[in-house]
């Protein structure tokens, strides 16, 4: 079995690992002596749907609300990229929080929704598919464990609203589980396969661009109705994003290609490998006569 993985895991999380039937004690609420402390000293992971639900509340483009509101970091280096919340200008605070709690509550990210519990997804050697498992965070400040109402994980995401943001991020939790599974074995993205990662979970707007460009008409064939309807809504597209990188980092094909533009698109490539093992080949045979020159003859 492979180890259990949380994308991004920063928190203080009891290792005991549990179901969703796991009893839990639990309050959060104005007035509580740790009100608003979370919030004062942030370290927050987005997942696309976070950014999605949040950039359409504030009305921003997804650029926009990118630059504002977030900075990227990679998972490990040369990696894939995350994305966390920037905190405000010189302090550690979420941008967000008032002293009636958090502004933008509704649209809040997936992992203010869990807290205090942690979803740490695992994939089992040999299985297609992750699985969830949950572990509490416990925090010296936080008073709502002291609070005395139990409920089950299971009805504490429901009443949390965050059973829809997880189905919506699963896509791209496997895409992270996935490479980390496969570690060395498929090597380091390259430069333009961490800039597709990037477009197509973080930066919606820019991947729509994309995918309705003349470009990307030619060389894949979907059909004029799934085109539209990514092209349409925001979460349609936000999925088919997913599908979309795991065809380009692992090969899985499901997105088919037009036999012509794939053709050409194939002999493009091998021209230009040729045409580069052709100028290494010269700057060898270069290196190698400065090295040893011939003599000259009497």
């Amino acid at each position: 079995m492979s180890q259990p993985s949380v994308p991004f895991p920063q928190s203080p999380v009891v290792p005991n690992m549990v179901d969703g039937a796991h009893v839990i004690q639990f309050q959060c609420h104005k007035g509580i002596g740790c009100w608003n402390a979370c919030c004062s000293n942030i370290d927050i992971s987005l997942t696309p749907y976070d950014l999605l639900r949040l950039q359409k509340r504030l009305g921003l483009s997804s650029a926009e609300f990118l630059t504002k509101y977030t900075f990227p970091y990679e998972l490990d280096k040369d990696d894939i990229a995350g994305v966390k919340f920037r905190p405000v200008e010189g302090g550690s605070a979420c941008q967000f929080m008032t002293p009636e709690g958090c502004g933008v509550y509704e649209d809040r990210p997936t992992a203010c929704r869990y807290y205090p519990v942690a979803l740490v997804s695992m994939r089992k050697e040999g299985e297609a598919f992750d699985s969830a498992s949950y572990a509490l965070v416990k925090e010296d400040h936080c008073k709502g464990h002291e609070v005395a109402r139990s409920l089950t994980i299971d009805d504490y995401r429901k009443e949390q609203g965050v059973v829809e943001y997880d189905e919506l991020a699963r896509g791209w939790r496997q895409l992270i589980l996935k490479k980390k599974s496969t570690g060395p074995a498929i090597g380091k993205p390259s430069l333009k396969s961490r800039q597709l990662f990037f477009m197509a979970c973080y930066n919606l707007d820019q991947f729509r661009a994309f995918v309705t460009s003349d470009s990307f008409c030619q060389l894949f064939a979907l059909p004029p109705e799934e085109h539209a309807k990514i092209a349409g809504d925001d979460i349609e597209l936000m999925l088919f994003g997913f599908r979309f990188l795991r065809q380009v980092l692992f090969g899985e094909e499901s997105i088919p290609l037009n036999d012509d533009a794939a053709k050409a698109r194939a002999e493009k490539v091998r021209e230009k490998r040729m045409q580069e093992e052709r100028e290494a080949a010269a700057r060898m045979a270069a290196a190698a006569d400065n090295d040893h020159p011939l003599d000259d003859e009497d």
